[in-house]
């Protein structure tokens, strides 16, 4: 039986050739959170996927919405891709992210009885009992009361300001002795958890705005509570980089702290607070510009990340340990001397990302290496990257760092690491001012006997230890001369903008989307002439309008073309003589697919030998050609090439259980596909990659044909 997300998802009045972006966005957001009803994951896994949904669509409105909305209010008459203005966009929009919303909270309350049959129950007010109260006495009168600051609110008192994603709670309250009425404001301290966890009573835990429910006659003693109502403020958070900024980190700091007074761009109030209440609210944070959503249930479902924390590894995901590669192994954990034999890709989370840090820190402490040099663009809080490159630094050696400021809700964390390389003696290069540097790519230098050999990683994914162990990306290494000749342009781009000449790299704004369109022209050539041809290309997000009309003038061609795009996907597929060859699918599952990989057949069916294959940092959407310094490099070594075209995109392409296919109206469907049933996470998960096995391959008698699975 076919699985369809809600009808309210198909955009129906949506242009005839293009999906809104942002209502594509929001299907995305629709299939992660049917992940949350998947009643075949575990209950705290299904409520990680319901919090990474709530955590999606907040910021959906702090840049999405906040962008039209800065459109509407600057009477931009500019069109999104199916011709909508911002208005237009705003209204369809909103319907369908209220549905969403209203499904989450409906999710949620369904999830809280699953939650308390497994003796992890989030209580109520009307839940808490008698026993509970020293606990929570001890607890309010430690750690809560201390930090909290009632706020009158009346005319000698201006109404506060209250920071994005800040919870609060207002009262109503009437004087015992007097019958005077008063309105009292209380900001939850952000720096305290959500939920508070009733020791000794395993998993049972309270949200603190309950709590400070619960002892109101405490802070307002001699009033009479009449009622109560939380909301929650979500401010613009995007940062517009003016062009003409003189000093990069200055400017970051400044628009870092400016972005904490961000317009308001939604309050989310409970249902019970009066509408005098609600509209008071709306006038001192937003005016007519905020949009005001009621809501039935929990506010801020995001904050359910913190209920997956607890210690019950029987309510998750069974344990996954990741392989680390062996022909590594095999040369005593010599990272330079297992590249120098041949060249390594290693698919993460299923392959370690130790092996990255393996490599930097073997960099670091080599006598040999003289120089590194590395982008950085999303790190982690804790980064082992960050130390490495500290320590090659303090060793002597010379090392180069392109930090990017400009990667969203990354830019405090960035300007951190700055300052930390810098203290080491990195020498910290922040790149173009309107040219995000997107690619992933690290560089090292090594003297080899009379002179040097230079060493590669190239990755699809970020230098980030934390995420790697979800998201599945592709690292590849290699020491091949003219691939790291390219990439020692690809650095000298960034950090003095010097024209560079690659031989192998194609690099963004300046020949990708001119080689991506030559690549599809020989596609549509073949097919006219008669020849094999195909596409087969998997990333994140699909909006830019020059390579959608690329690929369907492709289709028109008769080129049948197979995508696989998690997120964004504005290309309608399967429309009569526009996209009847093209396929699309999205793949939701316990990891999230981020790897960028094209596949060209150039003459011969694919999967083939002959197929031009290609590892990328970019999406094809108009920022990843025109606004960012991106990479995208052929894979020529065949292991490689087998590797992630016969099992990386086969496996995906073969798909079942965690697929979702796109149809023609803009829906998405997940059900029983025809042919084998395939799971690529479990596949994956179950049997190791081709290359970087090196003896353990023969010895385990190969990898297994995936192309002799494939459905006709």
């Amino acid at each position: 039986m076919a699985i369809e997300l809600p009808p309210a998802q198909a955009d129906a009045d949506a242009g005839d050739r293009y999906f809104n972006r942002e209502l594509s966005w929001l299907q995305f957001n629709r299939r992660v959170l049917g992940e949350a009803y998947n009643t075949g994951h575990p209950v705290l896994e299904r409520l990680r996927f319901l919090a990474i949904s709530g955590n999606n669509l907040d910021e959906f409105f702090m840049v999405r919405v906040a962008g039209l909305r800065g459109q509407q209010l600057r009477k931009i008459e500019d069109r999104s891709i199916d011709g909508l203005t911002a208005g237009q966009a705003l209204e369809t929009i909103m319907v369908h992210a209220h549905a969403l919303m209203a499904d989450q909270q409906a999710l949620w309350r369904d999830m809280r009885g699953e939650l308390a049959k497994v003796s992890a129950p989030v209580l109520s007010l009307s839940e808490i009992t008698p026993a509970m109260q020293p606990a929570l006495e001890a607890y309010f009168a430690d750690q809560l009361f201390p930090i909290l600051t009632p706020q009158a609110l009346d005319p000698s008192h201006p109404f506060p300001f209250i920071p994005n994603l800040g919870l609060s709670l207002l009262f109503e309250l009437r004087r015992r002795s007097t019958g005077e009425t008063l309105r009292e404001l209380i900001m939850l301290p952000p720096t305290m958890p959500r939920f508070f966890v009733l020791p000794g009573s395993g998993n049972a835990s309270i949200p603190i705005e309950t709590v400070v429910r619960h002892f109101s006659e405490r802070l307002f003693p001699g009033y009479e509570v009449n009622g109560s109502a939380a909301f929650r403020v979500i401010r613009d958070s995007d940062i517009e980089l003016e062009e003409e900024a003189e000093d990069l980190v200055r400017y970051f700091r400044s628009a870092i702290k400016r972005r904490r007074r961000g317009r308001v761009i939604r309050i989310e109030a409970e249902a019970a607070m009066p509408d005098e209440l609600a509209a008071m609210i709306a006038g001192e944070l937003g005016g007519d510009a905020t949009t005001i959503t009621e809501t039935e249930g929990l506010l801020g479902i995001a904050d359910l990340s913190q209920l997956v924390d607890f210690d019950r590894p029987e309510l998750k995901f069974l344990p996954y340990t990741p392989r680390f590669p062996e022909r590594i192994r095999e040369h005593d954990g010599d990272c330079f001397a297992a590249i120098q034999e041949k060249d390594i890709v290693v698919h993460h989370p299923y392959e370690a990302f130790d092996v990255v840090l393996a490599f930097l820190r073997q960099a670091a402490n080599d006598p040999e290496v003289l120089a590194i040099k590395q982008t950085l663009y999303r790190a982690g809080k804790q980064s082992a990257v960050i130390r490495a490159l500290c320590d090659a630094a303090e060793a002597g050696k010379s090392v180069t760092a392109v930090v990017e400021l400009k990667a969203r809700f990354d830019e405090e964390q960035n300007l951190h690491w700055a300052a930390q390389l810098e203290r080491s003696g990195v020498q910290v290069v922040y790149g173009f001012i309107e040219l995000k540097t997107h690619a992933k790519v690290s560089l090292v230098i090594r003297r080899e006997g009379e002179g040097t050999r230079s060493y590669c990683h190239f990755g699809t994914g970020n230098y980030h230890p934390q995420t790697a162990r979800t998201y599945t990306d592709i690292s590849y290494f290699t020491a091949d001369p003219v691939i790291a000749a390219d990439a020692a342009q690809l650095f000298n781009f960034i950090t003095g903008y010097v024209e560079p000449q690659m031989k192998e790299l194609i690099i963004s704004p300046l020949t990708l989307r001119a080689r991506l369109n030559g690549l599809v022209d020989r596609e549509i050539a073949n097919a006219r002439a008669g020849l094999p041809a195909g596409i087969w290309a998997k990333m994140n997000s699909l909006s830019d309008v020059q390579v959608i009309d690329k690929l369907y003038e492709a289709s028109q061609a008769g080129v049948p073309i197979n995508l696989i795009i998690r997120g964004v996907c504005c290309l309608r597929p399967g429309i009569p003589g526009l996209s009847e060859t093209i396929t699309v699918k999205s793949i939701i599952g316990r990891f999230l697919e981020h790897s960028r990989i094209w596949a060209f057949a150039a003459g011969a069916e694919l999967p083939s030998r002959q197929a031009e294959v290609f590892i990328s940092s970019a999406d094809w959407m108009s920022r990843n050609f025109d606004r960012r310094v991106e990479y995208a490099l052929p894979i020529r070594n065949a292991t490689v090439h087998d590797q992630i075209l016969d099992q990386v995109m086969v496996a995906n392409l073969l798909d079942t259980q965690r697929s979702w296919f796109l149809r023609p109206d803009g829906s998405y469907v997940r059900g029983d596909a025809k042919g084998t049933q395939f799971d690529c996470h479990e596949y994956f998960m179950n049997n190791p990659s081709l290359s970087g096995r090196g003896a353990a391959l023969s010895g385990a008698g190969g990898v297994p044909d995936l192309t002799l699975l494939q459905r006709p």
